[in-house]
This record gives structure tokens, C-alpha cells and sequence, in this order.
């Protein structure tokens, strides 16, 4: 099962893209295919972005942190622009088959398995907040492509681009997110986990499905994996999954979804009422 057309979040302060990155490429974001069937939640726990993202919750880790890199580090990291959002713990499949893509894939095959997925788009360009992914899991055809299975690890802000051939690579640092204070960062969980399973009930009674026990959606994590699992689910919607990326706090990112998913839920209780009244409509 995956979520609805979602009704994303608008506020006076909301993320305005500012692409700083050009690839200096004809084509903004590199070829790819996916190679997985996306699948529903209802019946496997999954969620599927794009026909080519597929994650589960229980892809991300447990724990709030699993020793990140220190936010201060600068490093090189070879850069994969796609037009979908990677978030941490999330699994991304891929089939490689663009030449320059090849190349990265026989550097990395040889080296530290990571790489940076940064959004890219026609309209907003390329942003500087991506997620790393790191290869699982790799199969190299005959011809050289390469269908891999990667997991998204940590994000990163590109603060300098080294070089944009054969493909593009950047400095980049680690972010983290900041402490929230005083914040119920459980409690906010449990609030967007209670619409997420409302957005499910309502949008597969809107669809004719049969309904079931609800899932455990949280699956034991705590506050910050389980947001980015939530953002991982907007499928869609990859501009406000970039801004829910970029944010450094979990309690902003937890209440920005819970503005969604309310959004997303009221509108789904308005379709649901005009189905009642008119059936056949």
C-alpha cells in the first residue's frame, strides 16, 4: 500500500529550492531503470516512490544514531543526481547502464561502496542536500550495466564541486540533526504514526479495498529514523521530501508531516463523504 497523492505542507517559511550545484550535463539527472516491481504495503510492508524506491521500516535503524561522521568532516564523494529522494535507511534499487555511471560503479566496486543521490529536476535544478548510498548489494551483467541495491546512510551539503567529469564529484559535509529541546519528540511520533495509519484506512476504503488491522507502522524506532521513514513514503511529492531532507530538526520535521498527512486526511474525509452520498460517482 502506498500513500495517497498527499496535500504536502504550505507556511510562510516553507523550503524554497535554491539549486547551487550544476552538473554541467545536456541531461540534469542520469539515466536510470528501475529493476524491482513496486509492491503494496497492505500486503508486504513496503512502500514504493517512483516505481523505483522501495523501503520498509524495517530498513532503518533502531537506534537514534549509529556513530555518524562528525558534522565538521569535509570529504569527496562521487555524486549520482536522480529525480527521486534518498532518505537514511531507506533502500533505493537501480540499474546502471549510462557510461559515465558504469565508470563510477567500477570505482566504487574497488574503493568504499558510497556515493551521494542528490534530487535533481528540470525545474528546481539540482540541490545541495543529498543522502549517501551505500552499495548491498550489486550484480554486473554481460554487457556491463549494473543492477545494484543500495541502503541510504548519511546526508551531506555539498560545499565545493571538485570536478563534473567523467561524473560529477564534490566536497561535501555531514549534517546532523540539532538536539530539540524540550520537545515530545515520542509523542510527535506517535501522532504521525496515528495519521499515517488514518490515511491508510481512509485511502484504501476510498479504493475498494479490503480493510485490515492496521500496521505497526513505527516499528520500535525512535523519533528521527522513523521521520525519515515517514518522509520516504510521500511518494510523488519529491520536492517536499527534499525539504523535509534538508531539515536539521526532528521535532520540525515530525510536525511539517503531521501537517501533510492531516492535509492529505481531511481531504481524503471529504472524498469519502461524497462517495457515501453519491456511490457511483
Amino acid at each position: 500500500m502506498a500513500l495517497p497523492q498527499l496535500i504536502p505542507y504550505h507556511s510562510s517559511s516553507s523550503f524554497t529550492h535554491q539549486p547551487s550545484v550544476n552538473p554541467h550535463a545536456a541531461n540534469p539527472y542520469p539515466s536510470f531503470k528501475p529493476f524491482l516491481k513496486p509492491s503494496s504495503l497492505s500486503q508486504s510492508r513496503r512502500f514504493h516512490r517512483l516505481n523505483s524506491l522501495r523501503c520498509s521500516a524495517s530498513s532503518f535503524p533502531d537506534n537514534h544514531h549509529t556513530e555518524p561522521p562528525k558534522s565538521d568532516d569535509v570529504v569527496e564523494l562521487p555524486i549520482f543526481p536522480l529525480p527521486l529522494v534518498l532518505f537514511p535507511g531507506a533502500i533505493l534499487p537501480l540499474q546502471i547502464f549510462e557510461f559515465r555511471y558504469r565508470i563510477m560503479m567500477h570505482t566504487l566496486l574497488h574503493t568504499d561502496l558510497r556515493f551521494g543521490v542528490i534530487y535533481s529536476d528540470s525545474v528546481t535544478g539540482t540541490a545541495d542536500v543529498g543522502c549517501v548510498g551505500e552499495i548491498v548489494k550489486h550484480e554486473r551483467l554481460v554487457d556491463d550495466r549494473f543492477f545494484l541495491i543500495c541502503k541510504g546512510q548519511e546526508r551531506f551539503r555539498i560545499t565545493n564541486v571538485v570536478r563534473t567529469k567523467p561524473y560529477l564529484v564534490a566536497e561535501v559535509n555531514w549534517l546532523e540533526d540539532r538536539p530539540s529541546g524540550s520537545e515530545d519528540l515520542d509523542g510527535l511520533a506517535n501522532e504521525v504514526e496515528g495519521y499515517m495509519k488514518d490515511v491508510i484506512r481512509l485511502s484504501n476504503r476510498l479504493n475498494g479495498k479490503q480493510e485490515k488491522e492496521t500496521l505497526d507502522l513505527r516499528r520500535n524506532l525512535f523519533p528521527t529514523p522513523f521521520s525519515f521513514f515517514v518522509g520516504s513514503t510521500f511518494e510523488g511529492a519529491p520536492r517536499e521530501q527534499q525539504a523535509l531532507l534538508e531539515l536539521e530538526d526532528t521535532a520540525t520535521r515530525l510536525k511539517r508531516e503531521k501537517e501533510t498527512l492531516r492535509n492529505t486526511l481531511n481531504y481524503l474525509s471529504a472524498a469519502s463523504a461524497v462517495k457515501d452520498v453519491f456511490p457511483s460517482s
